[in-house]
């Protein structure tokens, strides 16, 4: 039978079990190595209200704490919500990881690479 992917969708390679997640949307169980994972960084308020917070605060140099969440999904999830994208046969052998950078900075380069 003929197999899509190369690793079958896993990243297990020579371990036998691996431990169970919770799909954050859904709540399905998911093997770890199976799972989408996101990790996100962000303020707990937006930057308006943190250059009012900066004005009124008593201390000039107090830097708010941040939140640090990591989201596992299960992949119909990660599709539905656009966290992952199904690609083509010959994409889906390319196996490196894509440009990190900034949100919106990618739709900057292609544009300046068009012109």
């Amino acid at each position: 039978m003929t197999k899509k992917r190369r690793n079958g969708g896993r990243n297990k390679h020579g371990r036998g079990h691996v431990r169970f997640l919770r799909c954050t949307n859904c709540g399905r169980c998911v093997p770890k190595d199976k799972a989408i994972k996101k990790f996100i960084i962000r303020n707990p308020v937006d930057a308006a209200a943190l250059r009012d917070i900066g004005d009124q605060s008593v201390y000039k140099s107090y830097v708010l704490p941040k939140i640090y969440v990591k989201l596992y999904y299960c992949v119909s999830c990660a599709i539905h919500s656009k966290v992952v994208r199904n690609r083509s046969r010959e994409m889906r052998r390319i196996r490196t990881p894509p440009v990190r950078g900034p949100p919106g900075r990618q739709q900057q380069q292609q544009q300046a690479n068009k012109n």
